[in-house]
């Protein structure tokens, strides 16, 4: 392990499964009918009127309403028109501690002014886009390429999808196989193929919708956490054209949500070489969150590509990209290249290494690194989930906390910790059922999470930044302290 992370103490992964598996097992317990009935009527109405007035008229010509899979839809999505550091404002006035951080990218905190000072100054004089080289489009690769000792050459794309999407086609250029590998339940963006096996283990193409299942026919996933699974998919595939890459979220799927052994990525990293299967590792979230070498410096592996997600912009558009040993990223040569010796992975993005998008992402890079981003926002990540867990026990609650540094999950019904197993069939349509139960109350806990001034991810998962401090964390736990009080078990219709 090199250099400084996030991570002050790994969980016990099997200790913490077990909780989960505990969980799921349980009655639900969520925010009790009628003190949810309060906050929308003291909250929500009262509160929150020019928010319904906006989503009321947005839903007439934007599907839902809203454009971005985070915004929460209980009882109607809140609208945001100011960050500033660990806080979200929205419409109406409120203030909000920001514990969805865009979605894990901003280390620093929301619209940090030592970086958007850089970029006011590259619009005043470059403007966002040229559609040719700017000079921070190699400072940016050229850091990446510093931290994270694996990228040995960088490729900018416009999100974390695209760039899951180039890995394969790199994959299989390279080694000349077809079969990809994925751990069950990861989520790997929403690519035709990378659907499959999607949010729950085992789920194949059940949550794949509008995708053809021909499209599969290269795809498999493995249990996580599970290497003897996998190794029956790579000797498997020995037999039908051998697999040309695994794909792993370092921490779990899910962000962590389904936690791994501290061992696990190691494990996975022999299995590739035995097979002669590239390793993709997706850090679009844990990648300068847990450390400036990434997860991958964390777990002492070295993976032949690496998925980049939202940080690398520092938040602003054009956020994605893949970074990789140099004999990989060779099928990445971008523009009219002639005399070329191999075939090249068909990419582009006419918006991807925009000169808004490398200034963001370099200054915000070097900002992380030079102020012990990385460090600062794990420690506040252990007094939360410790805060969390006291309050737990003081309610005498099922809910099972942890967290991988800055990286915080609250599980109260455990939707993400299910799987289907297809050796018992009839159980399937009870699990999407359950899942689906769970779901709901899953959003009503994050509709009083939200009521009480705590913006979360889909009312389970929190991301700290540096931006916080200790009586900010406690400010936030009295928050949840008042939400746990208007808990209780769920009567559920017979």
């Amino acid at each position: 392990m090199e250099g400084k992370f996030a991570i002050t103490n790994y969980h016990d992964a099997a200790a913490v499964t077990r909780e989960l598996d505990e969980l799921i097992q349980k009655p639900i317990y969520s925010v009790k009918p009628e003190a949810l009935k309060e906050y929308e009527q003291k909250y929500y109405a009262q509160k929150c009127a020019k928010s319904k007035e906006m989503i009321d008229a947005a839903k007439e010509i934007i599907p839902g309403g809203v454009q971005h899979n985070l915004a929460f839809n209980y009882p109607f999505p809140l609208v945001f028109t100011k960050a500033e550091g660990a806080y979200l404002y929205d419409i109406d006035g409120n203030r909000y501690f920001d514990f969805l951080q865009a979605g894990g990218p901003t280390v620093l905190g929301s619209n940090p002014p030592t970086v958007r000072e850089k970029v006011i100054d590259l619009l005043n004089t470059c403007g966002p886009s040229t559609g040719l080289f700017h000079e921070y489009e190699y400072k940016l690769a050229k850091k990446i390429h510093d931290c994270v000792k694996s990228v040995e050459m960088f490729r900018m794309f416009g999100s974390g999808s695209e760039a899951c999407m180039a890995s394969i086609r790199v994959a299989r250029l390279a080694t000349g196989k077809k079969n990809i590998i994925k751990m069950g339940g990861a989520y790997h963006g929403w690519s035709d193929q990378l659907a499959y096996g999607i949010r729950i283990p085992g789920s194949k193409w059940t949550q794949a919708s509008g995708v053809p299942h021909y499209v599969f026919k290269h795809i498999q996933e493995f249990f996580p956490n599970d290497l003897d699974d996998l190794e029956s998919k790579l000797r498997f595939n020995k037999v039908r054209g051998g697999t040309a890459a695994v794909f792993i979220e370092p921490v779990g799927p899910e962000s962590g949500t389904r936690p791994l052994d501290f061992n696990f990525n190691k494990g996975v990293e022999a299995l590739c070489r035995k097979y002669g299967a590239l390793l993709i590792f997706d850090e679009v979230v844990t990648g300068f969150r847990i450390g400036m070498a990434g997860a991958q410096g964390y777990f002492g592996v070295s993976p032949d590509l690496t998925i980049f997600g939202k940080v690398v912009a520092g938040g602003y558009p054009g956020a994605g990209g893949l970074g990789g040993k140099k004999e990989y990223m060779q099928y990445l040569s971008a523009g009219i290249a002639g005399g070329v010796k191999h075939k090249k992975a068909l990419v582009g993005g006419t918006m991807a290494a925009t000169p808004i998008s490398c200034v963001a992402g370099y200054h915000t890079l070097c900002e992380i690194d030079e102020t012990g981003a990385c460090e600062k926002a794990g420690l506040m990540g252990d007094r939360l989930t410790a805060g969390l867990k006291e309050l737990v026990k003081k309610y005498d609650l099922p809910f099972v906390a942890f967290n991988q540094g800055s990286i915080c999950h609250l599980e109260t019904v455990g939707t993400m910790h299910f799987s289907i197993n297809w050796n018992k069939p009839w159980k399937i349509p009870q699990v999407l059922k359950e899942t689906s139960v769970r779901k709901k109350e899953m959003e009503h806990m994050g509709a009083a999470y939200m009521a009480e001034g705590l913006v979360t991810l889909a009312g389970s998962r929190l991301y700290t930044s540096a931006a916080y401090n200790k009586e900010m964390i406690d400010e936030a736990l009295e928050a949840f302290d008042r939400v746990f009080a208007n808990v209780g078990l769920l009567e559920r219709a017979t």
